[in-house]
Order: C-alpha cells, then sequence, then structure tokens
C-alpha cells in the first residue's frame, strides 16, 4: 500500500547492482506467474491490470520512501491520442525500495534476495488485483490500511507457502509478526 512517509534520498550505494537486478527480474516473473496462477487470471486479464515495478533507478524523489520494502502509488493513464477524461485508467507502480531491500538483507542474514523480493512483489500485486477488481478502496482509512494489510500478508503466505522456493521459509518466517500483529489486532 502507498506510504504516507516523507520521501528520502537513497545514496547511491543502496541501488540494487546490476547482478542482483538480474535476480529482481527473475522474481518479479516468478511473482507475477504465481499470483496470476492463484486468481486464475488468463493472460489477457493479467496484461488488462495496468501496472509496473521499477526499483530505485527508476524512482523519482516522490516515490522513495523510509521503512516499507515496497509500496504501490496508484497514477491515472491515458492513451495519448485520447485527450478527454473518459478514456482514463488506473495505472500502479510498484515502487521497491532498494535501500530498505537490502537492509533487510543486511539486518537479516537469513534471508536471501531472490524469495524476499518474491514475496514483496507477490504482496504488492495482491494489493493491486484486489483494489483493480474493488475488493479494498485504494483512499482507504488508515484502520482499514492495517485490516487490508493483514489479509494481504495472509494471502501472500498462502501463495508462496508450498513453492517449494529456497529460502522462502525463512521470508515467511520473517513476516510472521504482520499475522500475529494483525490477529491481536483482532482481539480487541
Amino acid at each position: 500500500m502507498t506510504s504516507t512517509s516523507p520521501p528520502t534520498s537513497a545514496p547511491a550505494g543502496d541501488k540494487f547492482s546490476s547482478r542482483q537486478l538480474e535476480t529482481v527480474n527473475e522474481a518479479v516473473a516468478l511473482a507475477e506467474e504465481l499470483v496470476s496462477n492463484h486468481y486464475k487470471m488468463s493472460t489477457s486479464q493479467w496484461l488488462k491490470r495496468r501496472y509496473d515495478v521499477r526499483s530505485r533507478i527508476d524512482l523519482s524523489g516522490s516515490e522513495i520512501v523510509d521503512g516499507p520494502l515496497a509500496q504501490v502509488i496508484r497514477y491515472e493513464g491515458r492513451q495519448a491520442e485520447t485527450p478527454l477524461n473518459s478514456r482514463a485508467f488506473d495505472f500502479y507502480k510498484i515502487c521497491l525500495q532498494d535501500h530498505a531491500i537490502k537492509a533487510a538483507l543486511d539486518k537479516s542474514p537469513e534471508l536471501q534476495l531472490y524469495p524476499l523480493v518474491v514475496y514483496v512483489v507477490a504482496h504488492e500485486l495482491i494489493h493491486i488485483v484486489r483494489f483493480s477488481t474493488f475488493r479494498q478502496n485504494f483512499h482507504a482509512t488508515e484502520e482499514e490500511r492495517w485490516t487490508e494489510e493483514g489479509r494481504v500478508h495472509a494471502e501472500t503466505r498462502k501463495i508462496l507457502n508450498s513453492t517449494g522456493i529456497p529460502g522462502m521459509d525463512a521470508v515467511l518466517r520473517f513476516f510472521s509478526h504482520w499475522q500475529q500483529a494483525m490477529d491481536s489486532l483482532q482481539d480487541f
């Protein structure tokens, strides 16, 4: 979900290396496939979901935030030859926060880049599917956002739990605090 944290400028060393970007691209492709399969979406349905995944090198200053590993930003898209709003569409941008992902990897040596990015991108793609199918309002209240985060973490876990991706167990343990926090909020 979109963060409300102020923009920050990450030092150049906080960007993914070219080798890491190759790993990220592979992880994005797998996340797309897993989420598409989970929601039983055909290729034509999946391509209708207008989104892009970008890393730090392609982000503007306002798309870089402190805290989350990624964020989804919704833009209004429009075909160039159509000046009328009647042809406008939602365009989502998954903004990977290289510096935050690299910091998580540094702080938790059991994590590996590939399974971590698969989780992060799958998580954000689930948000996009939910927004674009009207299961969740993009402009939700803070309470609704936290509830949605719990739902999306649970759905991400469901999709990735039995994939057999090396290193995914460590990633699922890393994110298990979200499910525990959501469960404790529902007890009130």
